[in-house]
């Protein structure tokens, strides 16, 4: 029987060696040479997805090997090896954080019948990974697409509008507020597209399409310093070819440009 492999995390850094990104994690287990913990000691249900280890700075790690951040594990590797570490980080990261019973504090402890956590106290609450879902939206008006430049990118990068979806909204509502918030139009014809899921830190992105419908865009001056319509051969800097929002981005383009519609995000 083949030894399991999985990732090795650092913090929220993922190890890497070559063409390598995932390894035999035989012998790393809790308390064995800066290893913190090990998905493969927790019961069954945590072994069925993409197993790893956390580490400190004390581990040995392999000779010629490097540290990535997840994003640069998707743009050396591409989209499968992102989602199982994307995945295996999310799981990780919730276990190193979620040590303590919200209503109790009491110690929390792994369920044996699924991917949960139960208070060891009296209460018995059982928690599960959080999820916070966002939407994200390519706006088309005479053949444009509405860009904005959000403070928190690089200089010069703009791409599609996106937002949280708030506590008794629908996806559909999310979409329509966020608009209004951010450039001040109204929108109709919302159709969706693809989601993502997006490990930062445990976000499930849902693309729509929509069309212009009234108003000027204005950008909200808080987190968005500009907003523009552009044909597809005035693009400016946009995100990398992986994400969901520039495949928002490269559908309609292809679809003005007469090339073949990208395919939504599986």
């Amino acid at each position: 029987m083949s030894s399991p492999t999985g990732f090795v995390f650092k913090g929220d850094a993922v190890f890497s060696q070559g063409d390598e990104y995932e390894f035999a994690l035989d012998g790393l287990h809790s308390g064995g040479a800066g290893v913190l913990r090990c998905s493969l000691e927790l019961p069954a249900p945590w072994r069925a997805v993409a197993p790893w280890v956390e580490v400190s700075d004390a581990f040995p790690a392999p000779p010629g090997g490097e540290w990535l951040g997840l994003r640069s594990v998707w743009s050396r590797f591409g989209d499968e090896a992102f989602a199982r570490a994307g995945t295996a980080w999310q799981y990780m990261n919730w276990l190193r954080s979620e040590r303590f019973c919200r209503a109790c504090g009491s110690a929390l402890t792994p369920r044996a019948e699924e991917r949960g956590l139960v208070c060891s106290g009296g209460c018995g609450r059982v928690y599960y990974a959080p999820i916070h879902p966002a939407v994200i939206v390519a706006i088309e008006r005479e053949g444009k697409l509405l860009l904005a430049h959000n403070k928190q990118m690089p200089e010069g990068r703009y791409s599609v509008l996106a937002g949280f979806v708030e506590p008794g909204e629908s996806l559909e509502r999310t979409v329509r507020r966020e608009v209004m918030e951010e450039v001040g139009i109204e929108i109709n014809g919302l159709r969706y597209f693809g989601s993502q899921s997006w490990p930062f830190p445990c976000s499930l992105m849902i693309g729509f399409t929509a069309h212009w419908l009234r108003g000027e865009v204005t950008p909200d001056g808080t987190e968005l310093s500009d907003a523009r319509w552009f044909a597809p051969d005035e693009f400016p800097d946009i995100p990398p070819g992986m994400s969901i929002s520039r495949r928002l981005i490269n559908n309609f383009a292809a679809q003005r440009t007469g090339g073949t519609v990208h395919e939504p995000v599986a």
